[in-house]
């Protein structure tokens, strides 16, 4: 069963109240939301299993630890999810990126697709989708539908901000989807908007507004 699990180290939190904060400028909101998602990273990863393997260290041979063949996939959501990319290669190198473009209709509040290039071999990796904001939870669980729909078994959702509609939403159409975020915030307004949030992170992002 997929579960929420909200990243509250002091780290985090930290930087995501600045983030909040309508004062602070494009330069540093793209900063703060590369720095927070490479220390989410670290959670989303925290069950990979490991292998043993033998090295030599300058004095002397030993048997130290390893990923256990983890083949992994990063997958944004297309704007905004771009933002969280870098942080997460700065831990997982060797990640291959794909992007799924979906955007919210105005009027009915609900994703439209107009683009999805995802590696050959998407299947075989654990894949983590990434958005700074969970609102309603149609993008998400759309991108995620689409990713299964191409074959793939082990997905997670990252995310910066999360409404508790959208985490709803999510964790019923996909029971085997967890959802990592760092703020769990109290509701969405009229217009859809997560309450407190930060705002449009795309937006906030590449200074488009």
């Amino acid at each position: 069963m997929g579960k929420l699990i909200i990243v509250d180290h002091p780290l985090v939190q930290h930087k995501l109240t600045i983030m909040r904060d309508k004062n602070t400028g494009a330069k540093d909101f793209r900063g703060l939301l590369d720095e927070i998602s490479m220390l989410m990273g670290y959670e989303v990863t925290r069950d990979f299993p490991l292998c043993d393997v033998e090295i030599e260290t300058p004095l002397t041979p030993m048997v130290g630890k390893k990923i256990a063949g983890k083949k992994l996939a990063i997958v944004p959501i297309l704007r905004a999810g771009l933002g969280m990319v870098d942080g997460l290669l700065n831990l997982l190198p060797v990640a291959k990126v794909g992007h799924i473009g979906l955007y919210r209709d105005p009027e009915t509040h609900t994703p439209v697709v107009y683009y999805c290039k995802l590696p050959v071999d998407i299947e075989e990796r654990t894949v983590i989708v990434v958005d700074p904001m969970l609102a309603t939870g149609g993008s998400a669980s759309d991108a995620i539908r689409m990713l299964k729909e191409k074959g793939c078994k082990n997905i997670r959702l990252m995310c910066l901000v999360s409404a508790p509609e959208g985490v709803k939403k999510v964790l019923e159409d996909h029971p085997d989807v967890d959802i990592y975020t760092a703020g769990l915030d109290e509701k969405l307004n009229e217009r859809c908007y997560i309450v407190p949030g930060l705002g449009d992170a795309g937006d906030r992002l590449f200074g488009t507004k």
